[in-house]
């Protein structure tokens, strides 16, 4: 079991993830030897990790510590902040999930996916709760994102309030609720003496375009299109979901939902009242048919260039009851995660190959705003609020630097600020601020229903997979009588081809005769130590002579082994066949 990692009078804050990276964000803050922790968020892979589903953190320590764990605090509902909700629940006994508004509905959607998990204690919060742990009072600041209901959170201690944003931007003509301005005031008026604030667009000098500007936009683009149109944006972008049904509705138009995370979007909107639409708006998909090309909307999953989404599959041709016709017209209403450019310029140059026209966000169409803050947003914040000291969060390494540089400019002592890794521990007093010691962090990959840590081999030998290829031999002895059953068999796959390479694997094959008679000519033939020796020589050889390390597997399969085993288990009346075989 981990010590407790912080002495009388200080405070703890760690990242197990969300710190030189975007996504997976998980933060946790000890306060007098009691652990709170806010978001349980997932990471979408990279092209590097083949087959890998999500990153997760690890949460060894929370594990160690679960019993001084007091509650998970969700600041909303995106999956960066909430997907890893289910597979910290499979490790850890939290004792209660603090969530509000459509967060709530959201997680009991994601929840209903994972049956095996038993259901968590869940308390729903809005902006005026107050939660009281002996001591450590927890408050929440609603903020302006582009999901609602994001709230800020306030952990009030006796050495001060340590302010965690989340991920914001301030929008003073909101879709949704105006952010808590007022409630920033108060803090800074009782002392901040921690801020840890949302860095993902802290490049970004230019102001950041309001939501409701955007609602405008797409309404005038839908009004100059003719023919269908196609729009792709995230799911749980639930304003943009309104300002979409609001244009199609003012425009005479139908609309068809596809995509089973923007179906389930849609319903939490409508259940908590973000969503509102006149009856008769959306369409079943055997009714479109019904409609001419000008009075139809299809709204899409798929705006990141996911493989498996709607529009993905309605590029590549694939998908089932939605094919491209001239005159479609395909909106991007979301701007590029860093890392799915390559998946997103794929489907536009499929989408293009159809002729149909497509529009993205740019200077002439704001078909999408960011939901985190830039520069000017970041500076307010930290000007609102005046922290004694600051950890940036959320973010690549570079951008945290960035943000620590805003953060100088604004007045925060340079030793006041602390930039960490995943893992690294920040310890506050009243007086300082210091790193001070790790904890156990890395990344868990989930692969379907497994779980693989950071240093799988099965990761390890994709990446090789599908650069390097893969080479089996299969050979067959008879280690008793000393002999080969058949010459050994070669399986060359994304390596060499077979049939313009027949003299070099015929070289390779007379090399495993020689090693394996070797090995039978002892007493005792060791297929494993066989195998090994055949698997060194093998990769020693192939790179020499190719300067490539494609997987080498070599497999004996023994004839005295097989006996064995039919004698062993084959019924007594049965054994006459066995052997006559």
């Amino acid at each position: 079991m981990s010590k407790f990692i912080t002495n009388e009078n200080e405070i703890a804050i760690f990242a197990l993830g969300g710190l030189g990276e975007v996504g997976k964000n998980s933060y946790v803050f000890e306060i007098e030897n009691k652990i709170f922790i806010v978001d349980a968020g997932v990471m979408f892979p990279g092209g590097h990790l083949l087959g890998i589903d999500y990153v997760i953190p690890d949460y060894q320590y929370l594990v160690e510590n679960s019993d001084r764990i007091q509650g998970l605090f969700i600041t909303h509902a995106h999956e960066d902040h909430i997907g890893g909700i289910p597979y910290l629940l499979r490790k850890v006994a939290i004792p209660k999930i603090f969530v509000s508004g459509i967060a709530a509905e959201l997680l009991d959607f994601k929840l209903m996916e994972f049956p095996d998990i038993p259901a968590p204690m869940i308390e729903q919060f809005v902006s005026y709760s107050e939660y009281d742990f002996d001591g450590v009072k927890v408050s929440f600041i609603r903020l302006n994102h582009s999901i609602p209901d994001m709230f800020g959170i306030c952990f009030h201690t006796k050495q001060g309030i340590i302010f965690h944003t989340g991920d914001f931007k301030f929008d003073l003509t909101p879709v949704g609720p105006h952010a808590e301005y007022d409630k920033l005031s108060e803090i800074k008026r009782k002392g901040v003496l921690c801020l840890l604030s949302d860095s993902t667009n802290a490049e970004r000098e230019e102001l950041i375009t309001s939501e409701s500007k955007v609602g405008k936009s797409i309404s005038d683009i839908f009004s100059d299109i003719k023919g269908r149109i196609l729009i792709a944006t995230f799911a749980s972008n639930i304003y943009r979901l309104q300002q979409i049904i609001e244009a199609s509705y003012k425009n005479g138009r139908k609309i068809l939902v596809s995509g089973r995370s923007m179906e389930r979007a849609i319903e939490a909107g409508v259940e908590t009242g973000y969503i509102k639409f006149p009856k008769g708006v959306f369409m079943e998909p055997e009714e479109i048919q019904n409609y001419h090309a000008s009075e139809i909307v299809i709204l899409l999953t798929g705006s990141q260039g996911e493989p498996l989404a709607a529009l993905s599959r309605i590029a590549n041709g694939s998908h089932k009851l939605i094919k491209i016709i001239p005159g479609d017209t395909v909106i991007f209403s979301s701007s590029p995660i860093p890392g799915n450019l390559e998946g997103i310029n794929k489907t536009v140059n499929q989408l293009f190959r159809f002729g149909v026209e497509v529009i993205q966000h740019g200077p002439l169409t704001d078909t999408h705003a960011s939901g985190h803050a830039s520069q000017n947003d970041l500076k307010l914040m930290i000007c609102l609020t005046r922290p004694k000291y600051f950890i940036p969060v959320h973010g690549e390494y570079h951008m945290l630097m960035t943000h620590r540089a805003l953060a100088i400019d604004c007045g925060v002592k340079k030793e006041n600020i602390l930039v960490l890794n995943n893992g690294e521990v920040a310890k506050l007093t009243e007086d300082e601020i210091i790193k001070d010691g790790t904890v156990p962090s890395g990344n868990v990959y989930i692969d379907g229903s497994t779980t693989t840590s950071n240093n799988s081999l099965v990761v390890k030998d994709r990446k090789v997979l599908s650069t390097e290829g893969i080479i089996a031999f299969i050979i067959s002895v008879d280690s008793k009588n000393k002999i080969f059953i058949c010459e050994p068999n070669v399986i060359s796959r994304g390596f060499i081809y077979m049939k313009a390479n027949e003299k070099y694997t015929d070289q390779l094959t007379h090399s495993i005769i020689d090693i394996v008679f070797k090995f039978m000519n002892n007493d005792n033939f060791n297929k494993e130590d066989c195998e090994k020796e055949i698997k060194e020589y093998l990769e020693k050889k192939i790179f020499e002579n190719t300067l490539r390390n494609p997987i080498v597997i070599p497999y004996i399969t023994d004839l005295r082994d097989i006996n064995y085993i039919g004698l062993e288990e084959t019924p007594q009346e049965d054994q006459e066949v066995v052997d006559n075989n």
